[in-house]
C-alpha cells in the first residue's frame, strides 16, 4: 500500500491489486467510494475506489475477437458474465518504479508466455500509470507500449467510483449513447437528446445507468449532493468515449473516460469505435485531471 500526500489531499494506492486506488481524501471529504465486487475474481473481494482499464475496456463479447487474421478466445474473468471485461491490468500486481511524497509511477508488463497468459491477452505489452497530487487535484496518466512482434489493437481508460447521493447531478457533452442488451453489450445507438442529453446537467435520481457515450468532449461535472464538493473530470482527446455506471442505491456513480466503445474489437462497422492499433515498439497514452471544488451550499431562503 502506498500513500501520497499534498496540501489537504491524501491518496492511497494498492500496487498489488491492479494499481487500484482505495481512498482519495480532499479537505476532509472522501471523494472515492470503495466498492467490493466478488464477481471480479482478480480483485479478490477487496473494495477499491478506482482502477485502470487495459488493454481493452468494458465488455468483449464472449471473450472473443479476431485481428490480423487470427481468432482469439479470452478467459471469462467476471463471475456470471458471458463476456470478458476490463482487460487484465486490474488483475495483477504492478511494480512501483518511482515514488515521492506526492507522486507515484507504477508499471505492469504482460507476457503471453503460457496458455493462461494468452487467454488473458494474446499480445505482449507494457503499461505505465502515474498518479500525482498537485495543488489543483489528482493528475493521472496512462501509457501503453506494444512489446510484441506483431501489430496490436488496444484500448484503455480509468474506472473511478465517486460518492453520490439521490441528489446527484451529472453534466457532460457527447454525441450519442449506446443502449445495451441484458448482458451489457451495445445494441442501439441514439443521439444524445432528451433524457440522454447531459449537456445542461441531469439529475441521476431514479436512474440506473450502464451506458457508453460516444463523442465525449473531455469534461464531466459531478455534483454529488448540495453539501459535498463537486468533482470535475477532464480528459485528453484520446478519451473520446465515456461510460457511466450509476448505482445510487449503493451511494456511487462510476464515470469512466475510455478510448473506445464497449466491444470495440468486434464492431468494425461502428464509426469512431476507438480501436488504436500499435505497431511493434509503438506507444500511446493520455492524461486525466480530477479536480474537487469547494462545496456548493444551498442558497438561504
Amino acid at each position: 500500500m502506498l500513500t501520497l500526500k499534498r496540501d489537504e489531499q491524501s491518496l492511497t494506492i494498492l500496487p498489488d491489486v491492479g494499481a487500484a486506488l482505495v481512498q482519495w481524501q480532499v479537505r476532509g471529504h472522501d471523494i472515492l467510494r470503495p466498492v467490493a465486487n466478488e464477481a471480479l475474481r482478480g480483485q479478490k473481494g477487496i473494495a477499491v475506489g478506482a482502477y485502470p482499464l487495459l488493454p481493452y475496456v468494458n465488455r468483449l463479447a464472449k471473450g472473443q475477437f479476431a485481428f490480423g487474421g487470427e481468432a482469439h478466445q479470452l478467459a471469462l474473468n467476471m463471475e456470471g458474465c458471458p463476456h470478458s471485461i476490463h482487460g487484465n491490468g486490474w488483475e495483477h500486481e504492478w511494480q512501483v518504479s518511482h515514488k515521492t511524497e506526492s507522486h507515484a509511477i507504477l508499471t505492469f508488463e504482460h507476457k503471453p508466455e503460457d496458455e493462461a497468459a494468452k487467454r488473458e491477452w494474446p499480445y505482449a505489452y507494457r503499461a505505465v500509470i502515474s498518479y500525482e497530487l498537485r495543488a489543483d487535484g489528482l493528475h493521472i496518466s496512462l501509457v501503453m507500449k506494444n512489446c510484441d512482434e506483431r501489430d496490436q489493437p488496444v484500448g484503455f481508460g480509468f474506472h473511478p467510483f465517486f460518492h453520490a447521493t439521490e441528489a446527484a447531478r451529472l453534466t457532460f457533452n457527447a454525441d450519442s449513447v449506446w443502449l445495451t442488451d441484458k448482458t451489457g453489450l451495445p445494441e442501439t445507438q441514439k443521439a444524445c437528446e432528451g433524457e440522454w442529453d447531459f449537456s445542461k446537467g441531469q439529475a441521476l435520481a431514479g436512474r440506473v445507468l450502464d451506458n457508453g457515450f460516444a463523442g465525449f468532449t473531455g469534461s464531466a461535472l459531478l455534483e454529488p449532493s448540495p453539501t459535498t464538493p463537486p468533482v470535475t473530470i477532464k480528459a485528453d482527446g484520446i478519451f473520446s468515449h465515456l461510460v457511466v455506471f450509476s448505482q445510487l442505491a449503493d451511494d456511487y456513480v462510476a464515470i469512466e473516460p475510455v478510448t473506445s466503445m464497449t466491444d470495440a474489437l468486434n464492431r468494425p462497422d461502428s464509426a469512431g469505435r476507438g480501436v488504436h492499433v500499435l505497431a511493434p515498439g509503438q506507444s500511446c497514452g493520455g492524461m486525466l485531471h480530477v479536480q474537487v471544488e469547494a462545496p456548493r451550499r444551498p442558497a438561504e431562503g
